[in-house]
């Protein structure tokens, strides 16, 4: 999950630096400080944009990301809690801006497996049935978007290790993924924009 966000902070921080404007100059800035791997700071950053874009969801979309990127570490299982209810209230804040956003579900989506992961025998069956709602509802949304397409798979992977179900058609839906990708283009340099080296990674381990 960690190496999720590494084509993300590469190209949209590449992409943002020298634009002109409050907006571009904040996200590039939050950017350049998530890349340091100062993740509170940049999630602190992101927020502050939040609360002036009162109608844009990406800065929100971002805060939920980190926070949710973050929970997934094994070192911070101490404060998972923190970072899983950090990130579901960006996101309410994100949804709030945007409906029917593809992305938004996926995000979603991935916050319930940080949900899910902490107590595998506890929470398993609840938030199974929440994350793949979600990723129906962004299929629903955005069938080719490559991250739908590849967090869907990637979901179904984990769930085959306990069920023993057959991962041929999921790797296949990775391999789909790598496709979307080559041809996907975002809105905009601040859109979301990452995945395809965790797929590529996926993919290896299929084989």
């Amino acid at each position: 999950m960690v190496r999720l966000i590494t084509t993300v902070l590469v190209l949209v921080c590449s992409a943002v630096f020298g634009q002109d404007g409050k907006f571009e100059q904040g996200m590039g800035k939050a950017f350049g400080v998530w890349k340091e791997g100062k993740s509170a700071e940049a999630s602190a950053l992101f927020e502050r944009i939040a609360t002036a874009e009162k109608a844009n969801w990406l800065p929100d979309y971002y805060v939920a990301l980190i926070n949710c990127t973050e929970a997934f570490k094994p070192e911070n299982r101490e404060k998972s809690t923190t970072l899983i209810e950090k990130a579901q209230t960006a996101l309410n804040n994100a949804g709030s801006k945007s409906q029917n956003n593809a992305e938004i579900n996926v995000m979603q989506a991935l916050i319930y497996t940080a949900t899910l992961v902490q107590d595998p025998m506890t929470n398993g069956m609840k938030y199974t049935m929440l994350a793949n709602g979600e990723y129906a509802k962004a299929k629903a949304i955005a069938p080719n978007n490559p991250r739908v397409v590849f967090c869907c798979a990637e979901f179904a992977l984990g769930g085959a290790k306990w069920s023993g179900a057959d991962t041929q058609p999921i790797c296949a839906e990775v391999s789909r993924s790598i496709d979307l990708f080559a041809n996907f283009k975002p809105e905009s340099s601040f859109h979301p924009n990452w995945g395809l080296d965790r797929a590529k990674q996926t993919a290896e381990n299929c084989k």
